[in-house]
């Protein structure tokens, strides 16, 4: 179902009628579509009825704030409500031979992006999972509280984490500073796995689906190994850019805890086993 207001915007702005809308797979969370106008012109819709009132506003503030000169390019906003999010049809194609040193490079561009605070200018949503980001300046004190002491939380009152599993987060938590380098707040995409990589028309670098925040770059590079590991191609690029400490690899697991644990929130005990092993090794 098209919004009425989505084709009533299509006529004002001189696109015409709707002429078709083709479903997208690969959400797990909301619908997507490609739609076609009577001038040839084609778009990217999101619709969800049962998303939070703002949670389309924070994603629409998000790419626009990731949109940074000689960064990874995101799609153009044009109109967004309490249930739907329309976006420009990047017209993905197949992957360009330099497609991963081109992605590393910008990535890192973005990442210089950096603010003297971590947080970011509002709450917004990782998946469906609030994601807190009042301002704070230190970084350790940022991650345990807003990342994984909050997740830990929700884990706990859904009966996917026992108490002393949550007290074992928490010890986690105050260990960061030792297990941590140093690090300034960088403009992070916030939820950079393999599906939200793709491409535009000349098969080129694009990022989807953001929970944006100032964060730890390593917290976003770590993210890339999680499921489908970005290539080395990538890593090599990015660090023609900007360096990354000696033994990052070794502290990925530490960061990827976060996203982890909202996968427990959001798809259930299958991702149990891997929470526990972090918290084990590192604990």
């Amino acid at each position: 179902m098209i919004p009425d207001h989505i084709k009533e915007f299509c006529k004002q702005q001189g696109y015409g009628e709707i002429l078709s809308a083709h479903p997208v797979s690969g959400g797990c969370i909301n619908k997507g579509a490609i739609i076609n106008t009577a001038s040839g012109k084609s778009f990217f819709l999101k619709t969800n009825p049962n998303t939070p009132l703002d949670m389309f506003a924070r994603e629409a503030e998000g790419l626009e704030t990731l949109s940074v000169d000689g960064g990874p390019r995101v799609p153009n906003v044009i109109l967004y409500g309490e249930d739907f999010l329309l976006l420009e049809d990047l017209a993905p194609v197949g992957r360009k031979k330099d497609y991963w040193e081109t992605f590393g490079s910008q990535l890192a561009t973005l990442h210089n992006d950096v603010n003297d605070n971590f947080g970011f200018f509002h709450d917004n949503y990782i998946g469906s999972t609030p994601q807190p980001n009042s301002w704070m300046s230190d970084g350790y004190l940022f991650f345990m509280e807003k990342r994984l002491k909050f997740q830990a939380q929700l884990s706990s009152e859904r009966g996917l984490l026992r108490r002393d599993e949550v007290s074992k987060v928490e010890k986690l938590g105050r260990r960061l500073p030792d297990l941590i380098p140093q690090q300034p707040a960088s403009l992070i995409h916030g939820d950079l796995w393999s599906g939200n990589a793709i491409t535009d028309s000349n098969g080129m670098p694009a990022i989807i689906d953001p929970a944006a925040h100032y964060g730890w770059a390593e917290a976003e590079l770590a993210m890339t190994t999680l499921f489908i590991s970005f290539p080395e191609s990538f890593f090599r690029s990015y660090q023609e850019v900007r360096l990354i400490e000696v033994g990052y690899r070794e502290r990925f697991p530490i960061y990827n805890l976060y996203h982890l644990l909202n996968h427990l929130n959001l798809f259930g005990s299958g991702y149990h086993g891997q929470v526990l092993n972090i918290l084990n090794r590192y604990v």
